[in-house]
């Protein structure tokens, strides 16, 4: 399946000069959803992941169906100020601006093993936040999965190695 014809180009999204890529064709349609799904279970080996991570907020949509089908804990990276418990933070550059991302300081353990998951790499702020918030609990990523990847914006480069796997490039 084609997973490309699923997602919807908006110009001038969220400001002038931004293609935003839609996924919510993608979401809306149950067997490219479905497949969605079924690609990031069949590239990682869960026995090597203890916890599945979303980013806000449509990392959540592909990462509550992966952790409920491998029976592992869902945690989530949320925008600054959402999170009603201490949280643990680190602040980041956006192509369009700058933001923080914040999560539970109880919610990951020492050593835990994370699957990262976000619809998107862009320039790679946002994961490369993540990865800094993980390292603060000596945790590991050990694998991030996006349905898109914006290869021309590089943002691979400030991911710290880790194994990325993404559906479509552009």
């Amino acid at each position: 399946m084609d997973l490309s014809k699923y997602i919807r180009d908006i110009p001038d999204f969220p400001i002038q000069g931004i293609i935003f890529k839609d996924i919510t064709p993608l979401l809306s349609d149950t067997d490219a959803f479905q497949e969605t799904i079924n690609r990031i279970i069949k590239n990682y080996n869960f026995d090597e992941i203890d916890v599945i991570a979303g980013v806000e907020s449509r990392g959540f949509l592909l990462a509550a169906p992966i952790a409920d089908r491998m029976k592992k804990p869902l945690v989530l990276f949320r925008k600054s100020g959402k999170l009603p418990y201490k949280t643990k933070s680190a602040s980041y550059d956006l192509e369009y601006g700058s933001s923080t991302i914040e999560i539970h300081e109880d919610s990951i353990k020492t050593k835990d093993r994370i699957l990262l998951i976000d619809d998107l790499i862009a320039t790679g702020g946002t994961l490369s936040a993540c990865l800094d918030l993980v390292d603060q609990f000596n945790a590991k990523v050990n694998g991030i999965a996006v349905i898109i990847e914006l290869s021309f914006l590089n943002g691979r480069d400030m991911l710290k190695n880790v194994d990325i796997f993404s559906l479509i490039k552009y």
